[in-house]
């Protein structure tokens, strides 16, 4: 009869632990040295590529762009047809007249065909009124004391100087005074008192005529001539009375103009800026001296 010793026992097959397994003690090995081969220093500048190298990496890299994908005709893009671009006028600068230095005179030139009386000129008046109206295509200014349309202007005697030397009369005077002096000289004056432009004191008016003023502030028996033109006759069109000549302040159908040009004849006072002058006073007129020299 066998003695059960308590707290040994015996546990049912099913519920034993497994047995552990004890795994045999692996001697460790020393690692074997390895041996490498020595690294080629890298040659510097760029690696040449053969042909068959380059042409196989083209492929590679080949853009997407460059390869062309079919696309179906009904999701083809439709581009807009090109229209041609209108031609456009050229762009100018427009400025204004008045910020121009130097800028041409608002003058007036007429031809001598626009002139009522011309056909019936004589030869002298003829010559002399073809250099002055010549002159008034000029684009002259009107610049005190100047004779010379080389300067680029003239001034009221200084036109009659012009004109007349050149049709052929050395003995002109240079100054408005002294023209006027000349013309009282020689017999061939008209004064004239009145205002209206249908006086008689008019009558014996020509083409050709020197015509004078003076200031309001020098009326007097020797009245001080401030102005001077030259006579021309009627425009064919108005039948306004037209003279030649350099003004600062004169007009032509109304309008003021400054330079050498055409201008309005009428009686009665011409009114100036303060900045030109007293008002201008026409005096009279006269045939100017034959032009032989006498």
């Amino acid at each position: 009869m066998t003695i059960p010793t308590y707290g040994e026992t015996p546990l049912p097959r099913s519920e034993q632990s497994p047995p552990v397994e004890t795994l045999a003690a692996v001697e460790a090995k020393t690692p074997e040295p390895q041996y490498f081969e020595p690294v080629r220093p890298i040659t510097p500048g760029p690696r040449k590529w053969t042909e068959s190298e380059t042409a196989r990496t083209r492929q590679i890299v080949a853009p997407a762009s460059a390869i062309a994908t079919p696309v179906p005709e009904d999701q083809e893009e439709k581009r807009p047809e090109q229209r041609p671009t209108p031609s456009l006028p050229p762009v100018t600068e427009s400025t204004s007249s008045s910020a121009i230095e130097g800028r041409a005179p608002e003058t007036v030139s007429l031809s001598k065909a626009d002139i009522i009386e011309s056909k019936d000129y004589p030869e002298n008046v003829r010559r002399m009124i073809a250099v002055g109206v010549d002159l008034t295509k000029r684009e002259l200014n009107y610049k005190y004391a100047s004779a010379d349309p080389a300067t680029g202007g003239l001034d009221c005697s200084g036109f009659i100087y012009y004109v007349l030397t050149k049709s052929g009369n050395q003995n002109v005077p240079r100054d408005a005074r002294e023209q006027y002096v000349w013309v009282r000289k020689a017999g061939n004056f008209q004064a004239v008192l009145a205002h209206g432009d249908d006086t008689f004191e008019l009558d014996a008016l020509e083409p050709g005529d020197l015509l004078f003023w003076t200031n309001s502030s020098g009326v007097s028996r020797e009245p001080e001539i401030s102005q001077a033109m030259i006579y021309i006759g009627r425009d064919k069109v108005t039948k306004q009375r037209l003279m030649i000549g350099a003004s600062e302040g004169s007009t032509y159908q109304g309008k003021k103009k400054s330079g050498v040009g055409v201008f309005d004849f009428k009686l009665g006072p011409v009114e100036q800026s303060p900045d030109e002058g007293p008002t201008l006073v026409f005096v009279g007129y006269g045939h100017f001296p034959d032009l032989s020299g006498n």
